[in-house]
C-alpha cells in the first residue's frame, strides 16, 4: 500500500458564525470533474476492489471531507465506465464502497462510558448531550472490522499530519487500553456494492472484502 497526493489544496476549517469565507484555489471549491479525474486515474493505475470515504457529511462538516465523499462516489462510478475521461488509463471498476463510521452514537457512548467508569474526564459529554438521533442513522453500520491491535499504528499515522491535528486533543483523549477494551473495531456502512457479500441480514460484516472472490496476483 502506497500514499498518492493528487495535489490540492487543503481547505482549512473555517469557524465562526457567520463562517469566513474559503481560501481561493482550495480544494473544496475546485472544479469536482477535474478531481474526479484524478481519482480515476488512481483507481484505474491501482485497481482497489474495495475503496472507503468520508460519508456524505464528511463524518462531520469538514469542507474538505465532503467533497472527498463527492471526489470518492464519482470515481467509483467513473472508473468502470470506458466512456468516462477515456485518457484516465483502463477502466476499472471498483466492487465495494464504504462510508467511514468513526463518528456515531453507540461508539461514542460506549468510549464516554468506559472513561467514567475509570475515573477519566470524557471528551465525549458535550458531544452527546446534543446529539440529535435521525431514524436514517440506525441502519448506517453495516460493517465492523477488529483491529484494536492496530490503534496504536492508526494513532501514529494521524499525528504525522502535524499541521492537522493537536496529539493532546479530544481525538486523542481516550485512552488505548480503553479503546481496546470498550470499542475495538473500525466501523463502516456498505454504501455500493456489486458483489452478494453473503451476509445473513441483520449481521454485520467483519471483513471489507466480503463477496469478493477475486484475488489480485502479487
Amino acid at each position: 500500500m502506497r500514499q498518492v497526493f493528487l495535489g490540492f489544496v487543503d481547505s482549512g476549517l473555517p469557524e465562526g458564525d457567520p463562517l469566513p469565507p474559503l481560501p481561493e484555489g482550495c480544494f473544496a471549491l475546485g472544479a469536482l470533474e477535474e478531481q474526479v479525474e484524478a481519482l480515476v486515474r488512481v483507481v484505474r493505475r491501482e485497481r482497489p476492489h474495495v475503496m472507503t470515504t468520508y460519508d456524505e457529511n464528511g463524518g462531520y462538516p469538514h469542507p474538505d471531507h465532503i467533497r472527498c465523499h463527492q471526489v470518492s462516489v464519482g470515481a467509483f462510478e467513473a472508473a468502470g465506465d470506458p466512456d468516462r475521461f477515456p485518457d484516465a488509463g483502463e477502466p476499472w471498476q471498483p466492487l465495494k464502497l464504504y462510508y467511514n463510521l468513526t463518528f456515531h452514537k453507540a461508539r461514542l457512548l460506549a468510549l464516554h462510558e468506559a472513561m467514567l467508569e475509570r475515573e477519566i474526564e470524557s471528551p465525549y459529554a458535550e458531544w452527546l448531550e446534543s446529539w440529535v438521533d435521525r431514524p436514517e442513522d440506525a441502519a448506517r453500520l453495516t460493517t465492523s472490522v477488529r483491529c484494536d491491535e492496530f490503534f496504536a499504528v492508526r494513532d501514529s499515522a494521524l499525528i504525522a499530519h502535524a499541521t492537522q491535528v493537536d496529539p493532546n486533543g479530544r481525538w486523542f483523549a481516550c485512552p488505548l487500553d480503553v479503546q481496546r477494551a470498550a470499542w475495538p473495531t473500525e466501523d463502516f456502512q456498505l454504501a455500493r456494492s456489486l458483489v452478494d457479500t453473503g451476509t445473513p441480514d441483520g449481521e454485520l460484516e467483519d471483513d471489507l472484502f466480503a463477496g469478493v472472490r477475486e484475488r489480485v496476483l502479487q
